[in-house]
């Protein structure tokens, strides 16, 4: 039987549809998704798509709630969505999630496989500018990528589990 590790919750689910012109940031709230292996329904990323070819890898981006915290404290006006992630988490701390560490999300199984490294697209957001260096801020704390193991419906308050 397998054991359960780091829990929390998901806090927001977030999605942008494609656009021309545009990235895939900053994402929207929904309330639920289904996600597929190769990503949420609804919601496009231009550089997984063009510059990743869709690597299973980068199906998916989290960012726990704890970091967007920290980013405004340290004067970053972040909102959940802001950094182009699709799930908002709450409750497991940045540093606990890590490459080859599973996860339940809703009905969805994950697999984390690397950090996400910041890009000049951060320069987007209203609240920032190219007149600062969030790139710089947000070095090594962007958020997690993961590959979708199995699919299914998430929700808004659905747990994160670690599959131990």
């Amino acid at each position: 039987m397998r054991s359960q590790g780091n829990s929390g919750i998901i806090y927001r689910i977030n999605v942008k549809a494609e656009t021309p012109g545009e990235r895939g940031l900053p994402k929207h709230p929904i309330q639920r998704a289904f996600v597929k292996r190769t990503g949420l329904v609804g919601d496009f990323n231009r550089w997984r798509h063009e510059e990743a070819q869709d690597d299973p890898g980068t199906a998916v981006l989290l960012m726990p709630l704890e970091m967007i915290e920290e980013l405004n404290r340290e004067g970053w006006r972040i909102e959940p969505g802001d950094v182009g992630e699709n799930f908002t988490t709450k409750g497991i701390p940045y540093d606990a999630f890590a490459p080859s560490k599973r996860y339940r999300l809703g009905e969805a199984r994950i697999t984390i496989s690397k950090p996400c490294d910041p890009c000049s697209n951060l320069y987007l957001l209203s609240e920032i500018g190219k007149d600062q260096d969030i790139v710089k801020a947000m070095y090594k704390r962007r958020g997690w990528y993961a590959r979708v193991d199995e699919e299914g419906e998430v929700a808004t308050g659905d747990s994160v589990k670690e599959i131990v």
